[in-house]
């Protein structure tokens, strides 16, 4: 029997407590029961997105919640900007064009973060620029951008702006009003700990004035039916119930623990991971500065093949970590340290990763990288 230890940026690990509320007899979605739920979650997620503007919750993969946000404040022909740092920032342009809203992209080079004077000039020269695009934590390089300066530039002009913080929510500091975003999108199975299939979406004022004058088709994605739904205490449509009440647990394990201190915690648990790796002789992807809290990548050595070894940990060890994307793939592997993930699991994850990579032709020095580790988290 193979013991598994989850430490890839989604799906993470989910508490017993929210395995075993999911296990509950499945209530009726149009009851009183299931609505105390739903109302509840929805109330709780305002406090996980620092946030007094309306939550809606869909049932899909975060993907689903970034294309509500097309969707619901755009028309056909629409300009917009998309600042992408990596895979998940070019999927915003990819769901735009797919709804013919005309893209003004800023492709940063991957493992930089975005330059907001670069979001700037192109709102100055384009006054058309009707919402601004970007991520908050970029999973598949490890960057986190800094969404407080772009807020503040982008809510001085008519623009929106829409992040993408599904992989950082809960994980690294976030603050959708005071850093003056429009749209946060966020999905279950990342800091939220829970399995995929819920996403949630904040949608201020100002945002709301542009889904009165959307033009793009909707039905099951769109905002004003979920709105009134709430108001309603259920959901448009069938919701994933089992998952609504898992994650009503795991909204309740987060306010005990507080989000300042979840923040801090993963914090800790970066600062530690980057300085084990190190310590192996490895380098980081990203440039340290810009290296977010929920995730480490690591670039892999001369003739070390970054799938192989995502292979390796996975197939003969049961350590899942993720492998590199796209034009990253063999190239690095990314550690996460979110959600339910500590320090034993890292402890896990960093001691595999040396078996492996000696394993693999690159020699290092074995328990170097688990004694800085453990020295660093205590």
């Amino acid at each position: 029997m193979k013991k598994y230890f989850l430490l890839t940026p989604g799906p993470t690990p989910v508490p017993p407590s929210v395995s075993l509320s999911e296990a509950q007899p499945i209530l009726h979605h149009r009851t009183t029961e299931f609505g105390k739920y739903f109302v509840e979650v929805i109330e709780n997620m305002k406090y996980v997105f620092q946030t007094k503007n309306d939550v809606l919750m869909v049932t899909s993969s975060g993907t689903g919640a970034m294309e509500s946000s097309v969707v619901n404040l755009l028309s056909d022909g629409d300009e917009v900007i998309v600042a992408s740092t990596g895979n998940f920032g070019d999927r915003w342009e990819k769901i735009c064009q797919s709804y013919k809203v005309k893209v003004n992209k800023i492709d940063v080079e991957w493992g930089k973060s975005v330059n907001p004077k670069d979001i700037k000039n192109i709102l100055d020269a384009n006054k058309n620029i009707k919402a601004v695009f970007t991520t908050h934590t970029e999973t598949s390089t490890g960057v986190v951008n800094d969404i407080e300066t772009i807020g503040k530039i982008v809510s001085a002009t008519q623009a929106v702006l829409v992040v993408d913080t599904i992989s950082g929510l809960s994980g690294q500091k976030f603050l959708t009003d005071e850093w003056k975003v429009d749209v946060a999108v966020t999905g279950s199975q990342k800091g939220l700990m829970c399995p995929p299939g819920l996403s949630f979406v904040t949608v201020s004022e100002k945002a709301w004035q542009l889904v009165e004058k959307s033009q793009l088709p909707k039905f099951y994605f769109d905002w004003k039916k979920m709105k009134k739904s709430v108001a309603n205490k259920e959901t448009p449509f069938t919701p994933a119930v089992s998952l609504v009440v898992g994650m009503h647990k795991a909204l309740e394990l987060i306010k005990e623990k507080t989000i300042e201190k979840i923040w801090a915690e993963n914090e800790k648990l970066s600062l530690a991971c980057r300085a084990a790796v190190k310590s192996m002789g490895l380098k980081l992807f990203s440039d340290e500065n810009v290296t977010c809290t929920v995730l480490t990548p690591v670039l892999m050595p001369e003739g070390i093949d970054g799938q192989k070894v995502v292979k390796v940990m996975r197939e003969e060890f049961g350590i899942s970590i993720a492998g590199g994307q796209d034009k990253l793939k063999g190239k690095i592997v990314r550690i996460a340290h979110m959600g339910y993930i500590d320090r034993f699991d890292l402890i896990v994850a960093i001691s595999g990763l040396e078996i492996v990579i000696n394993k693999l032709g690159y020699k290092i020095e074995l328990g170097s990288g688990t004694k800085v580790l453990e020295e660093m988290l205590g």
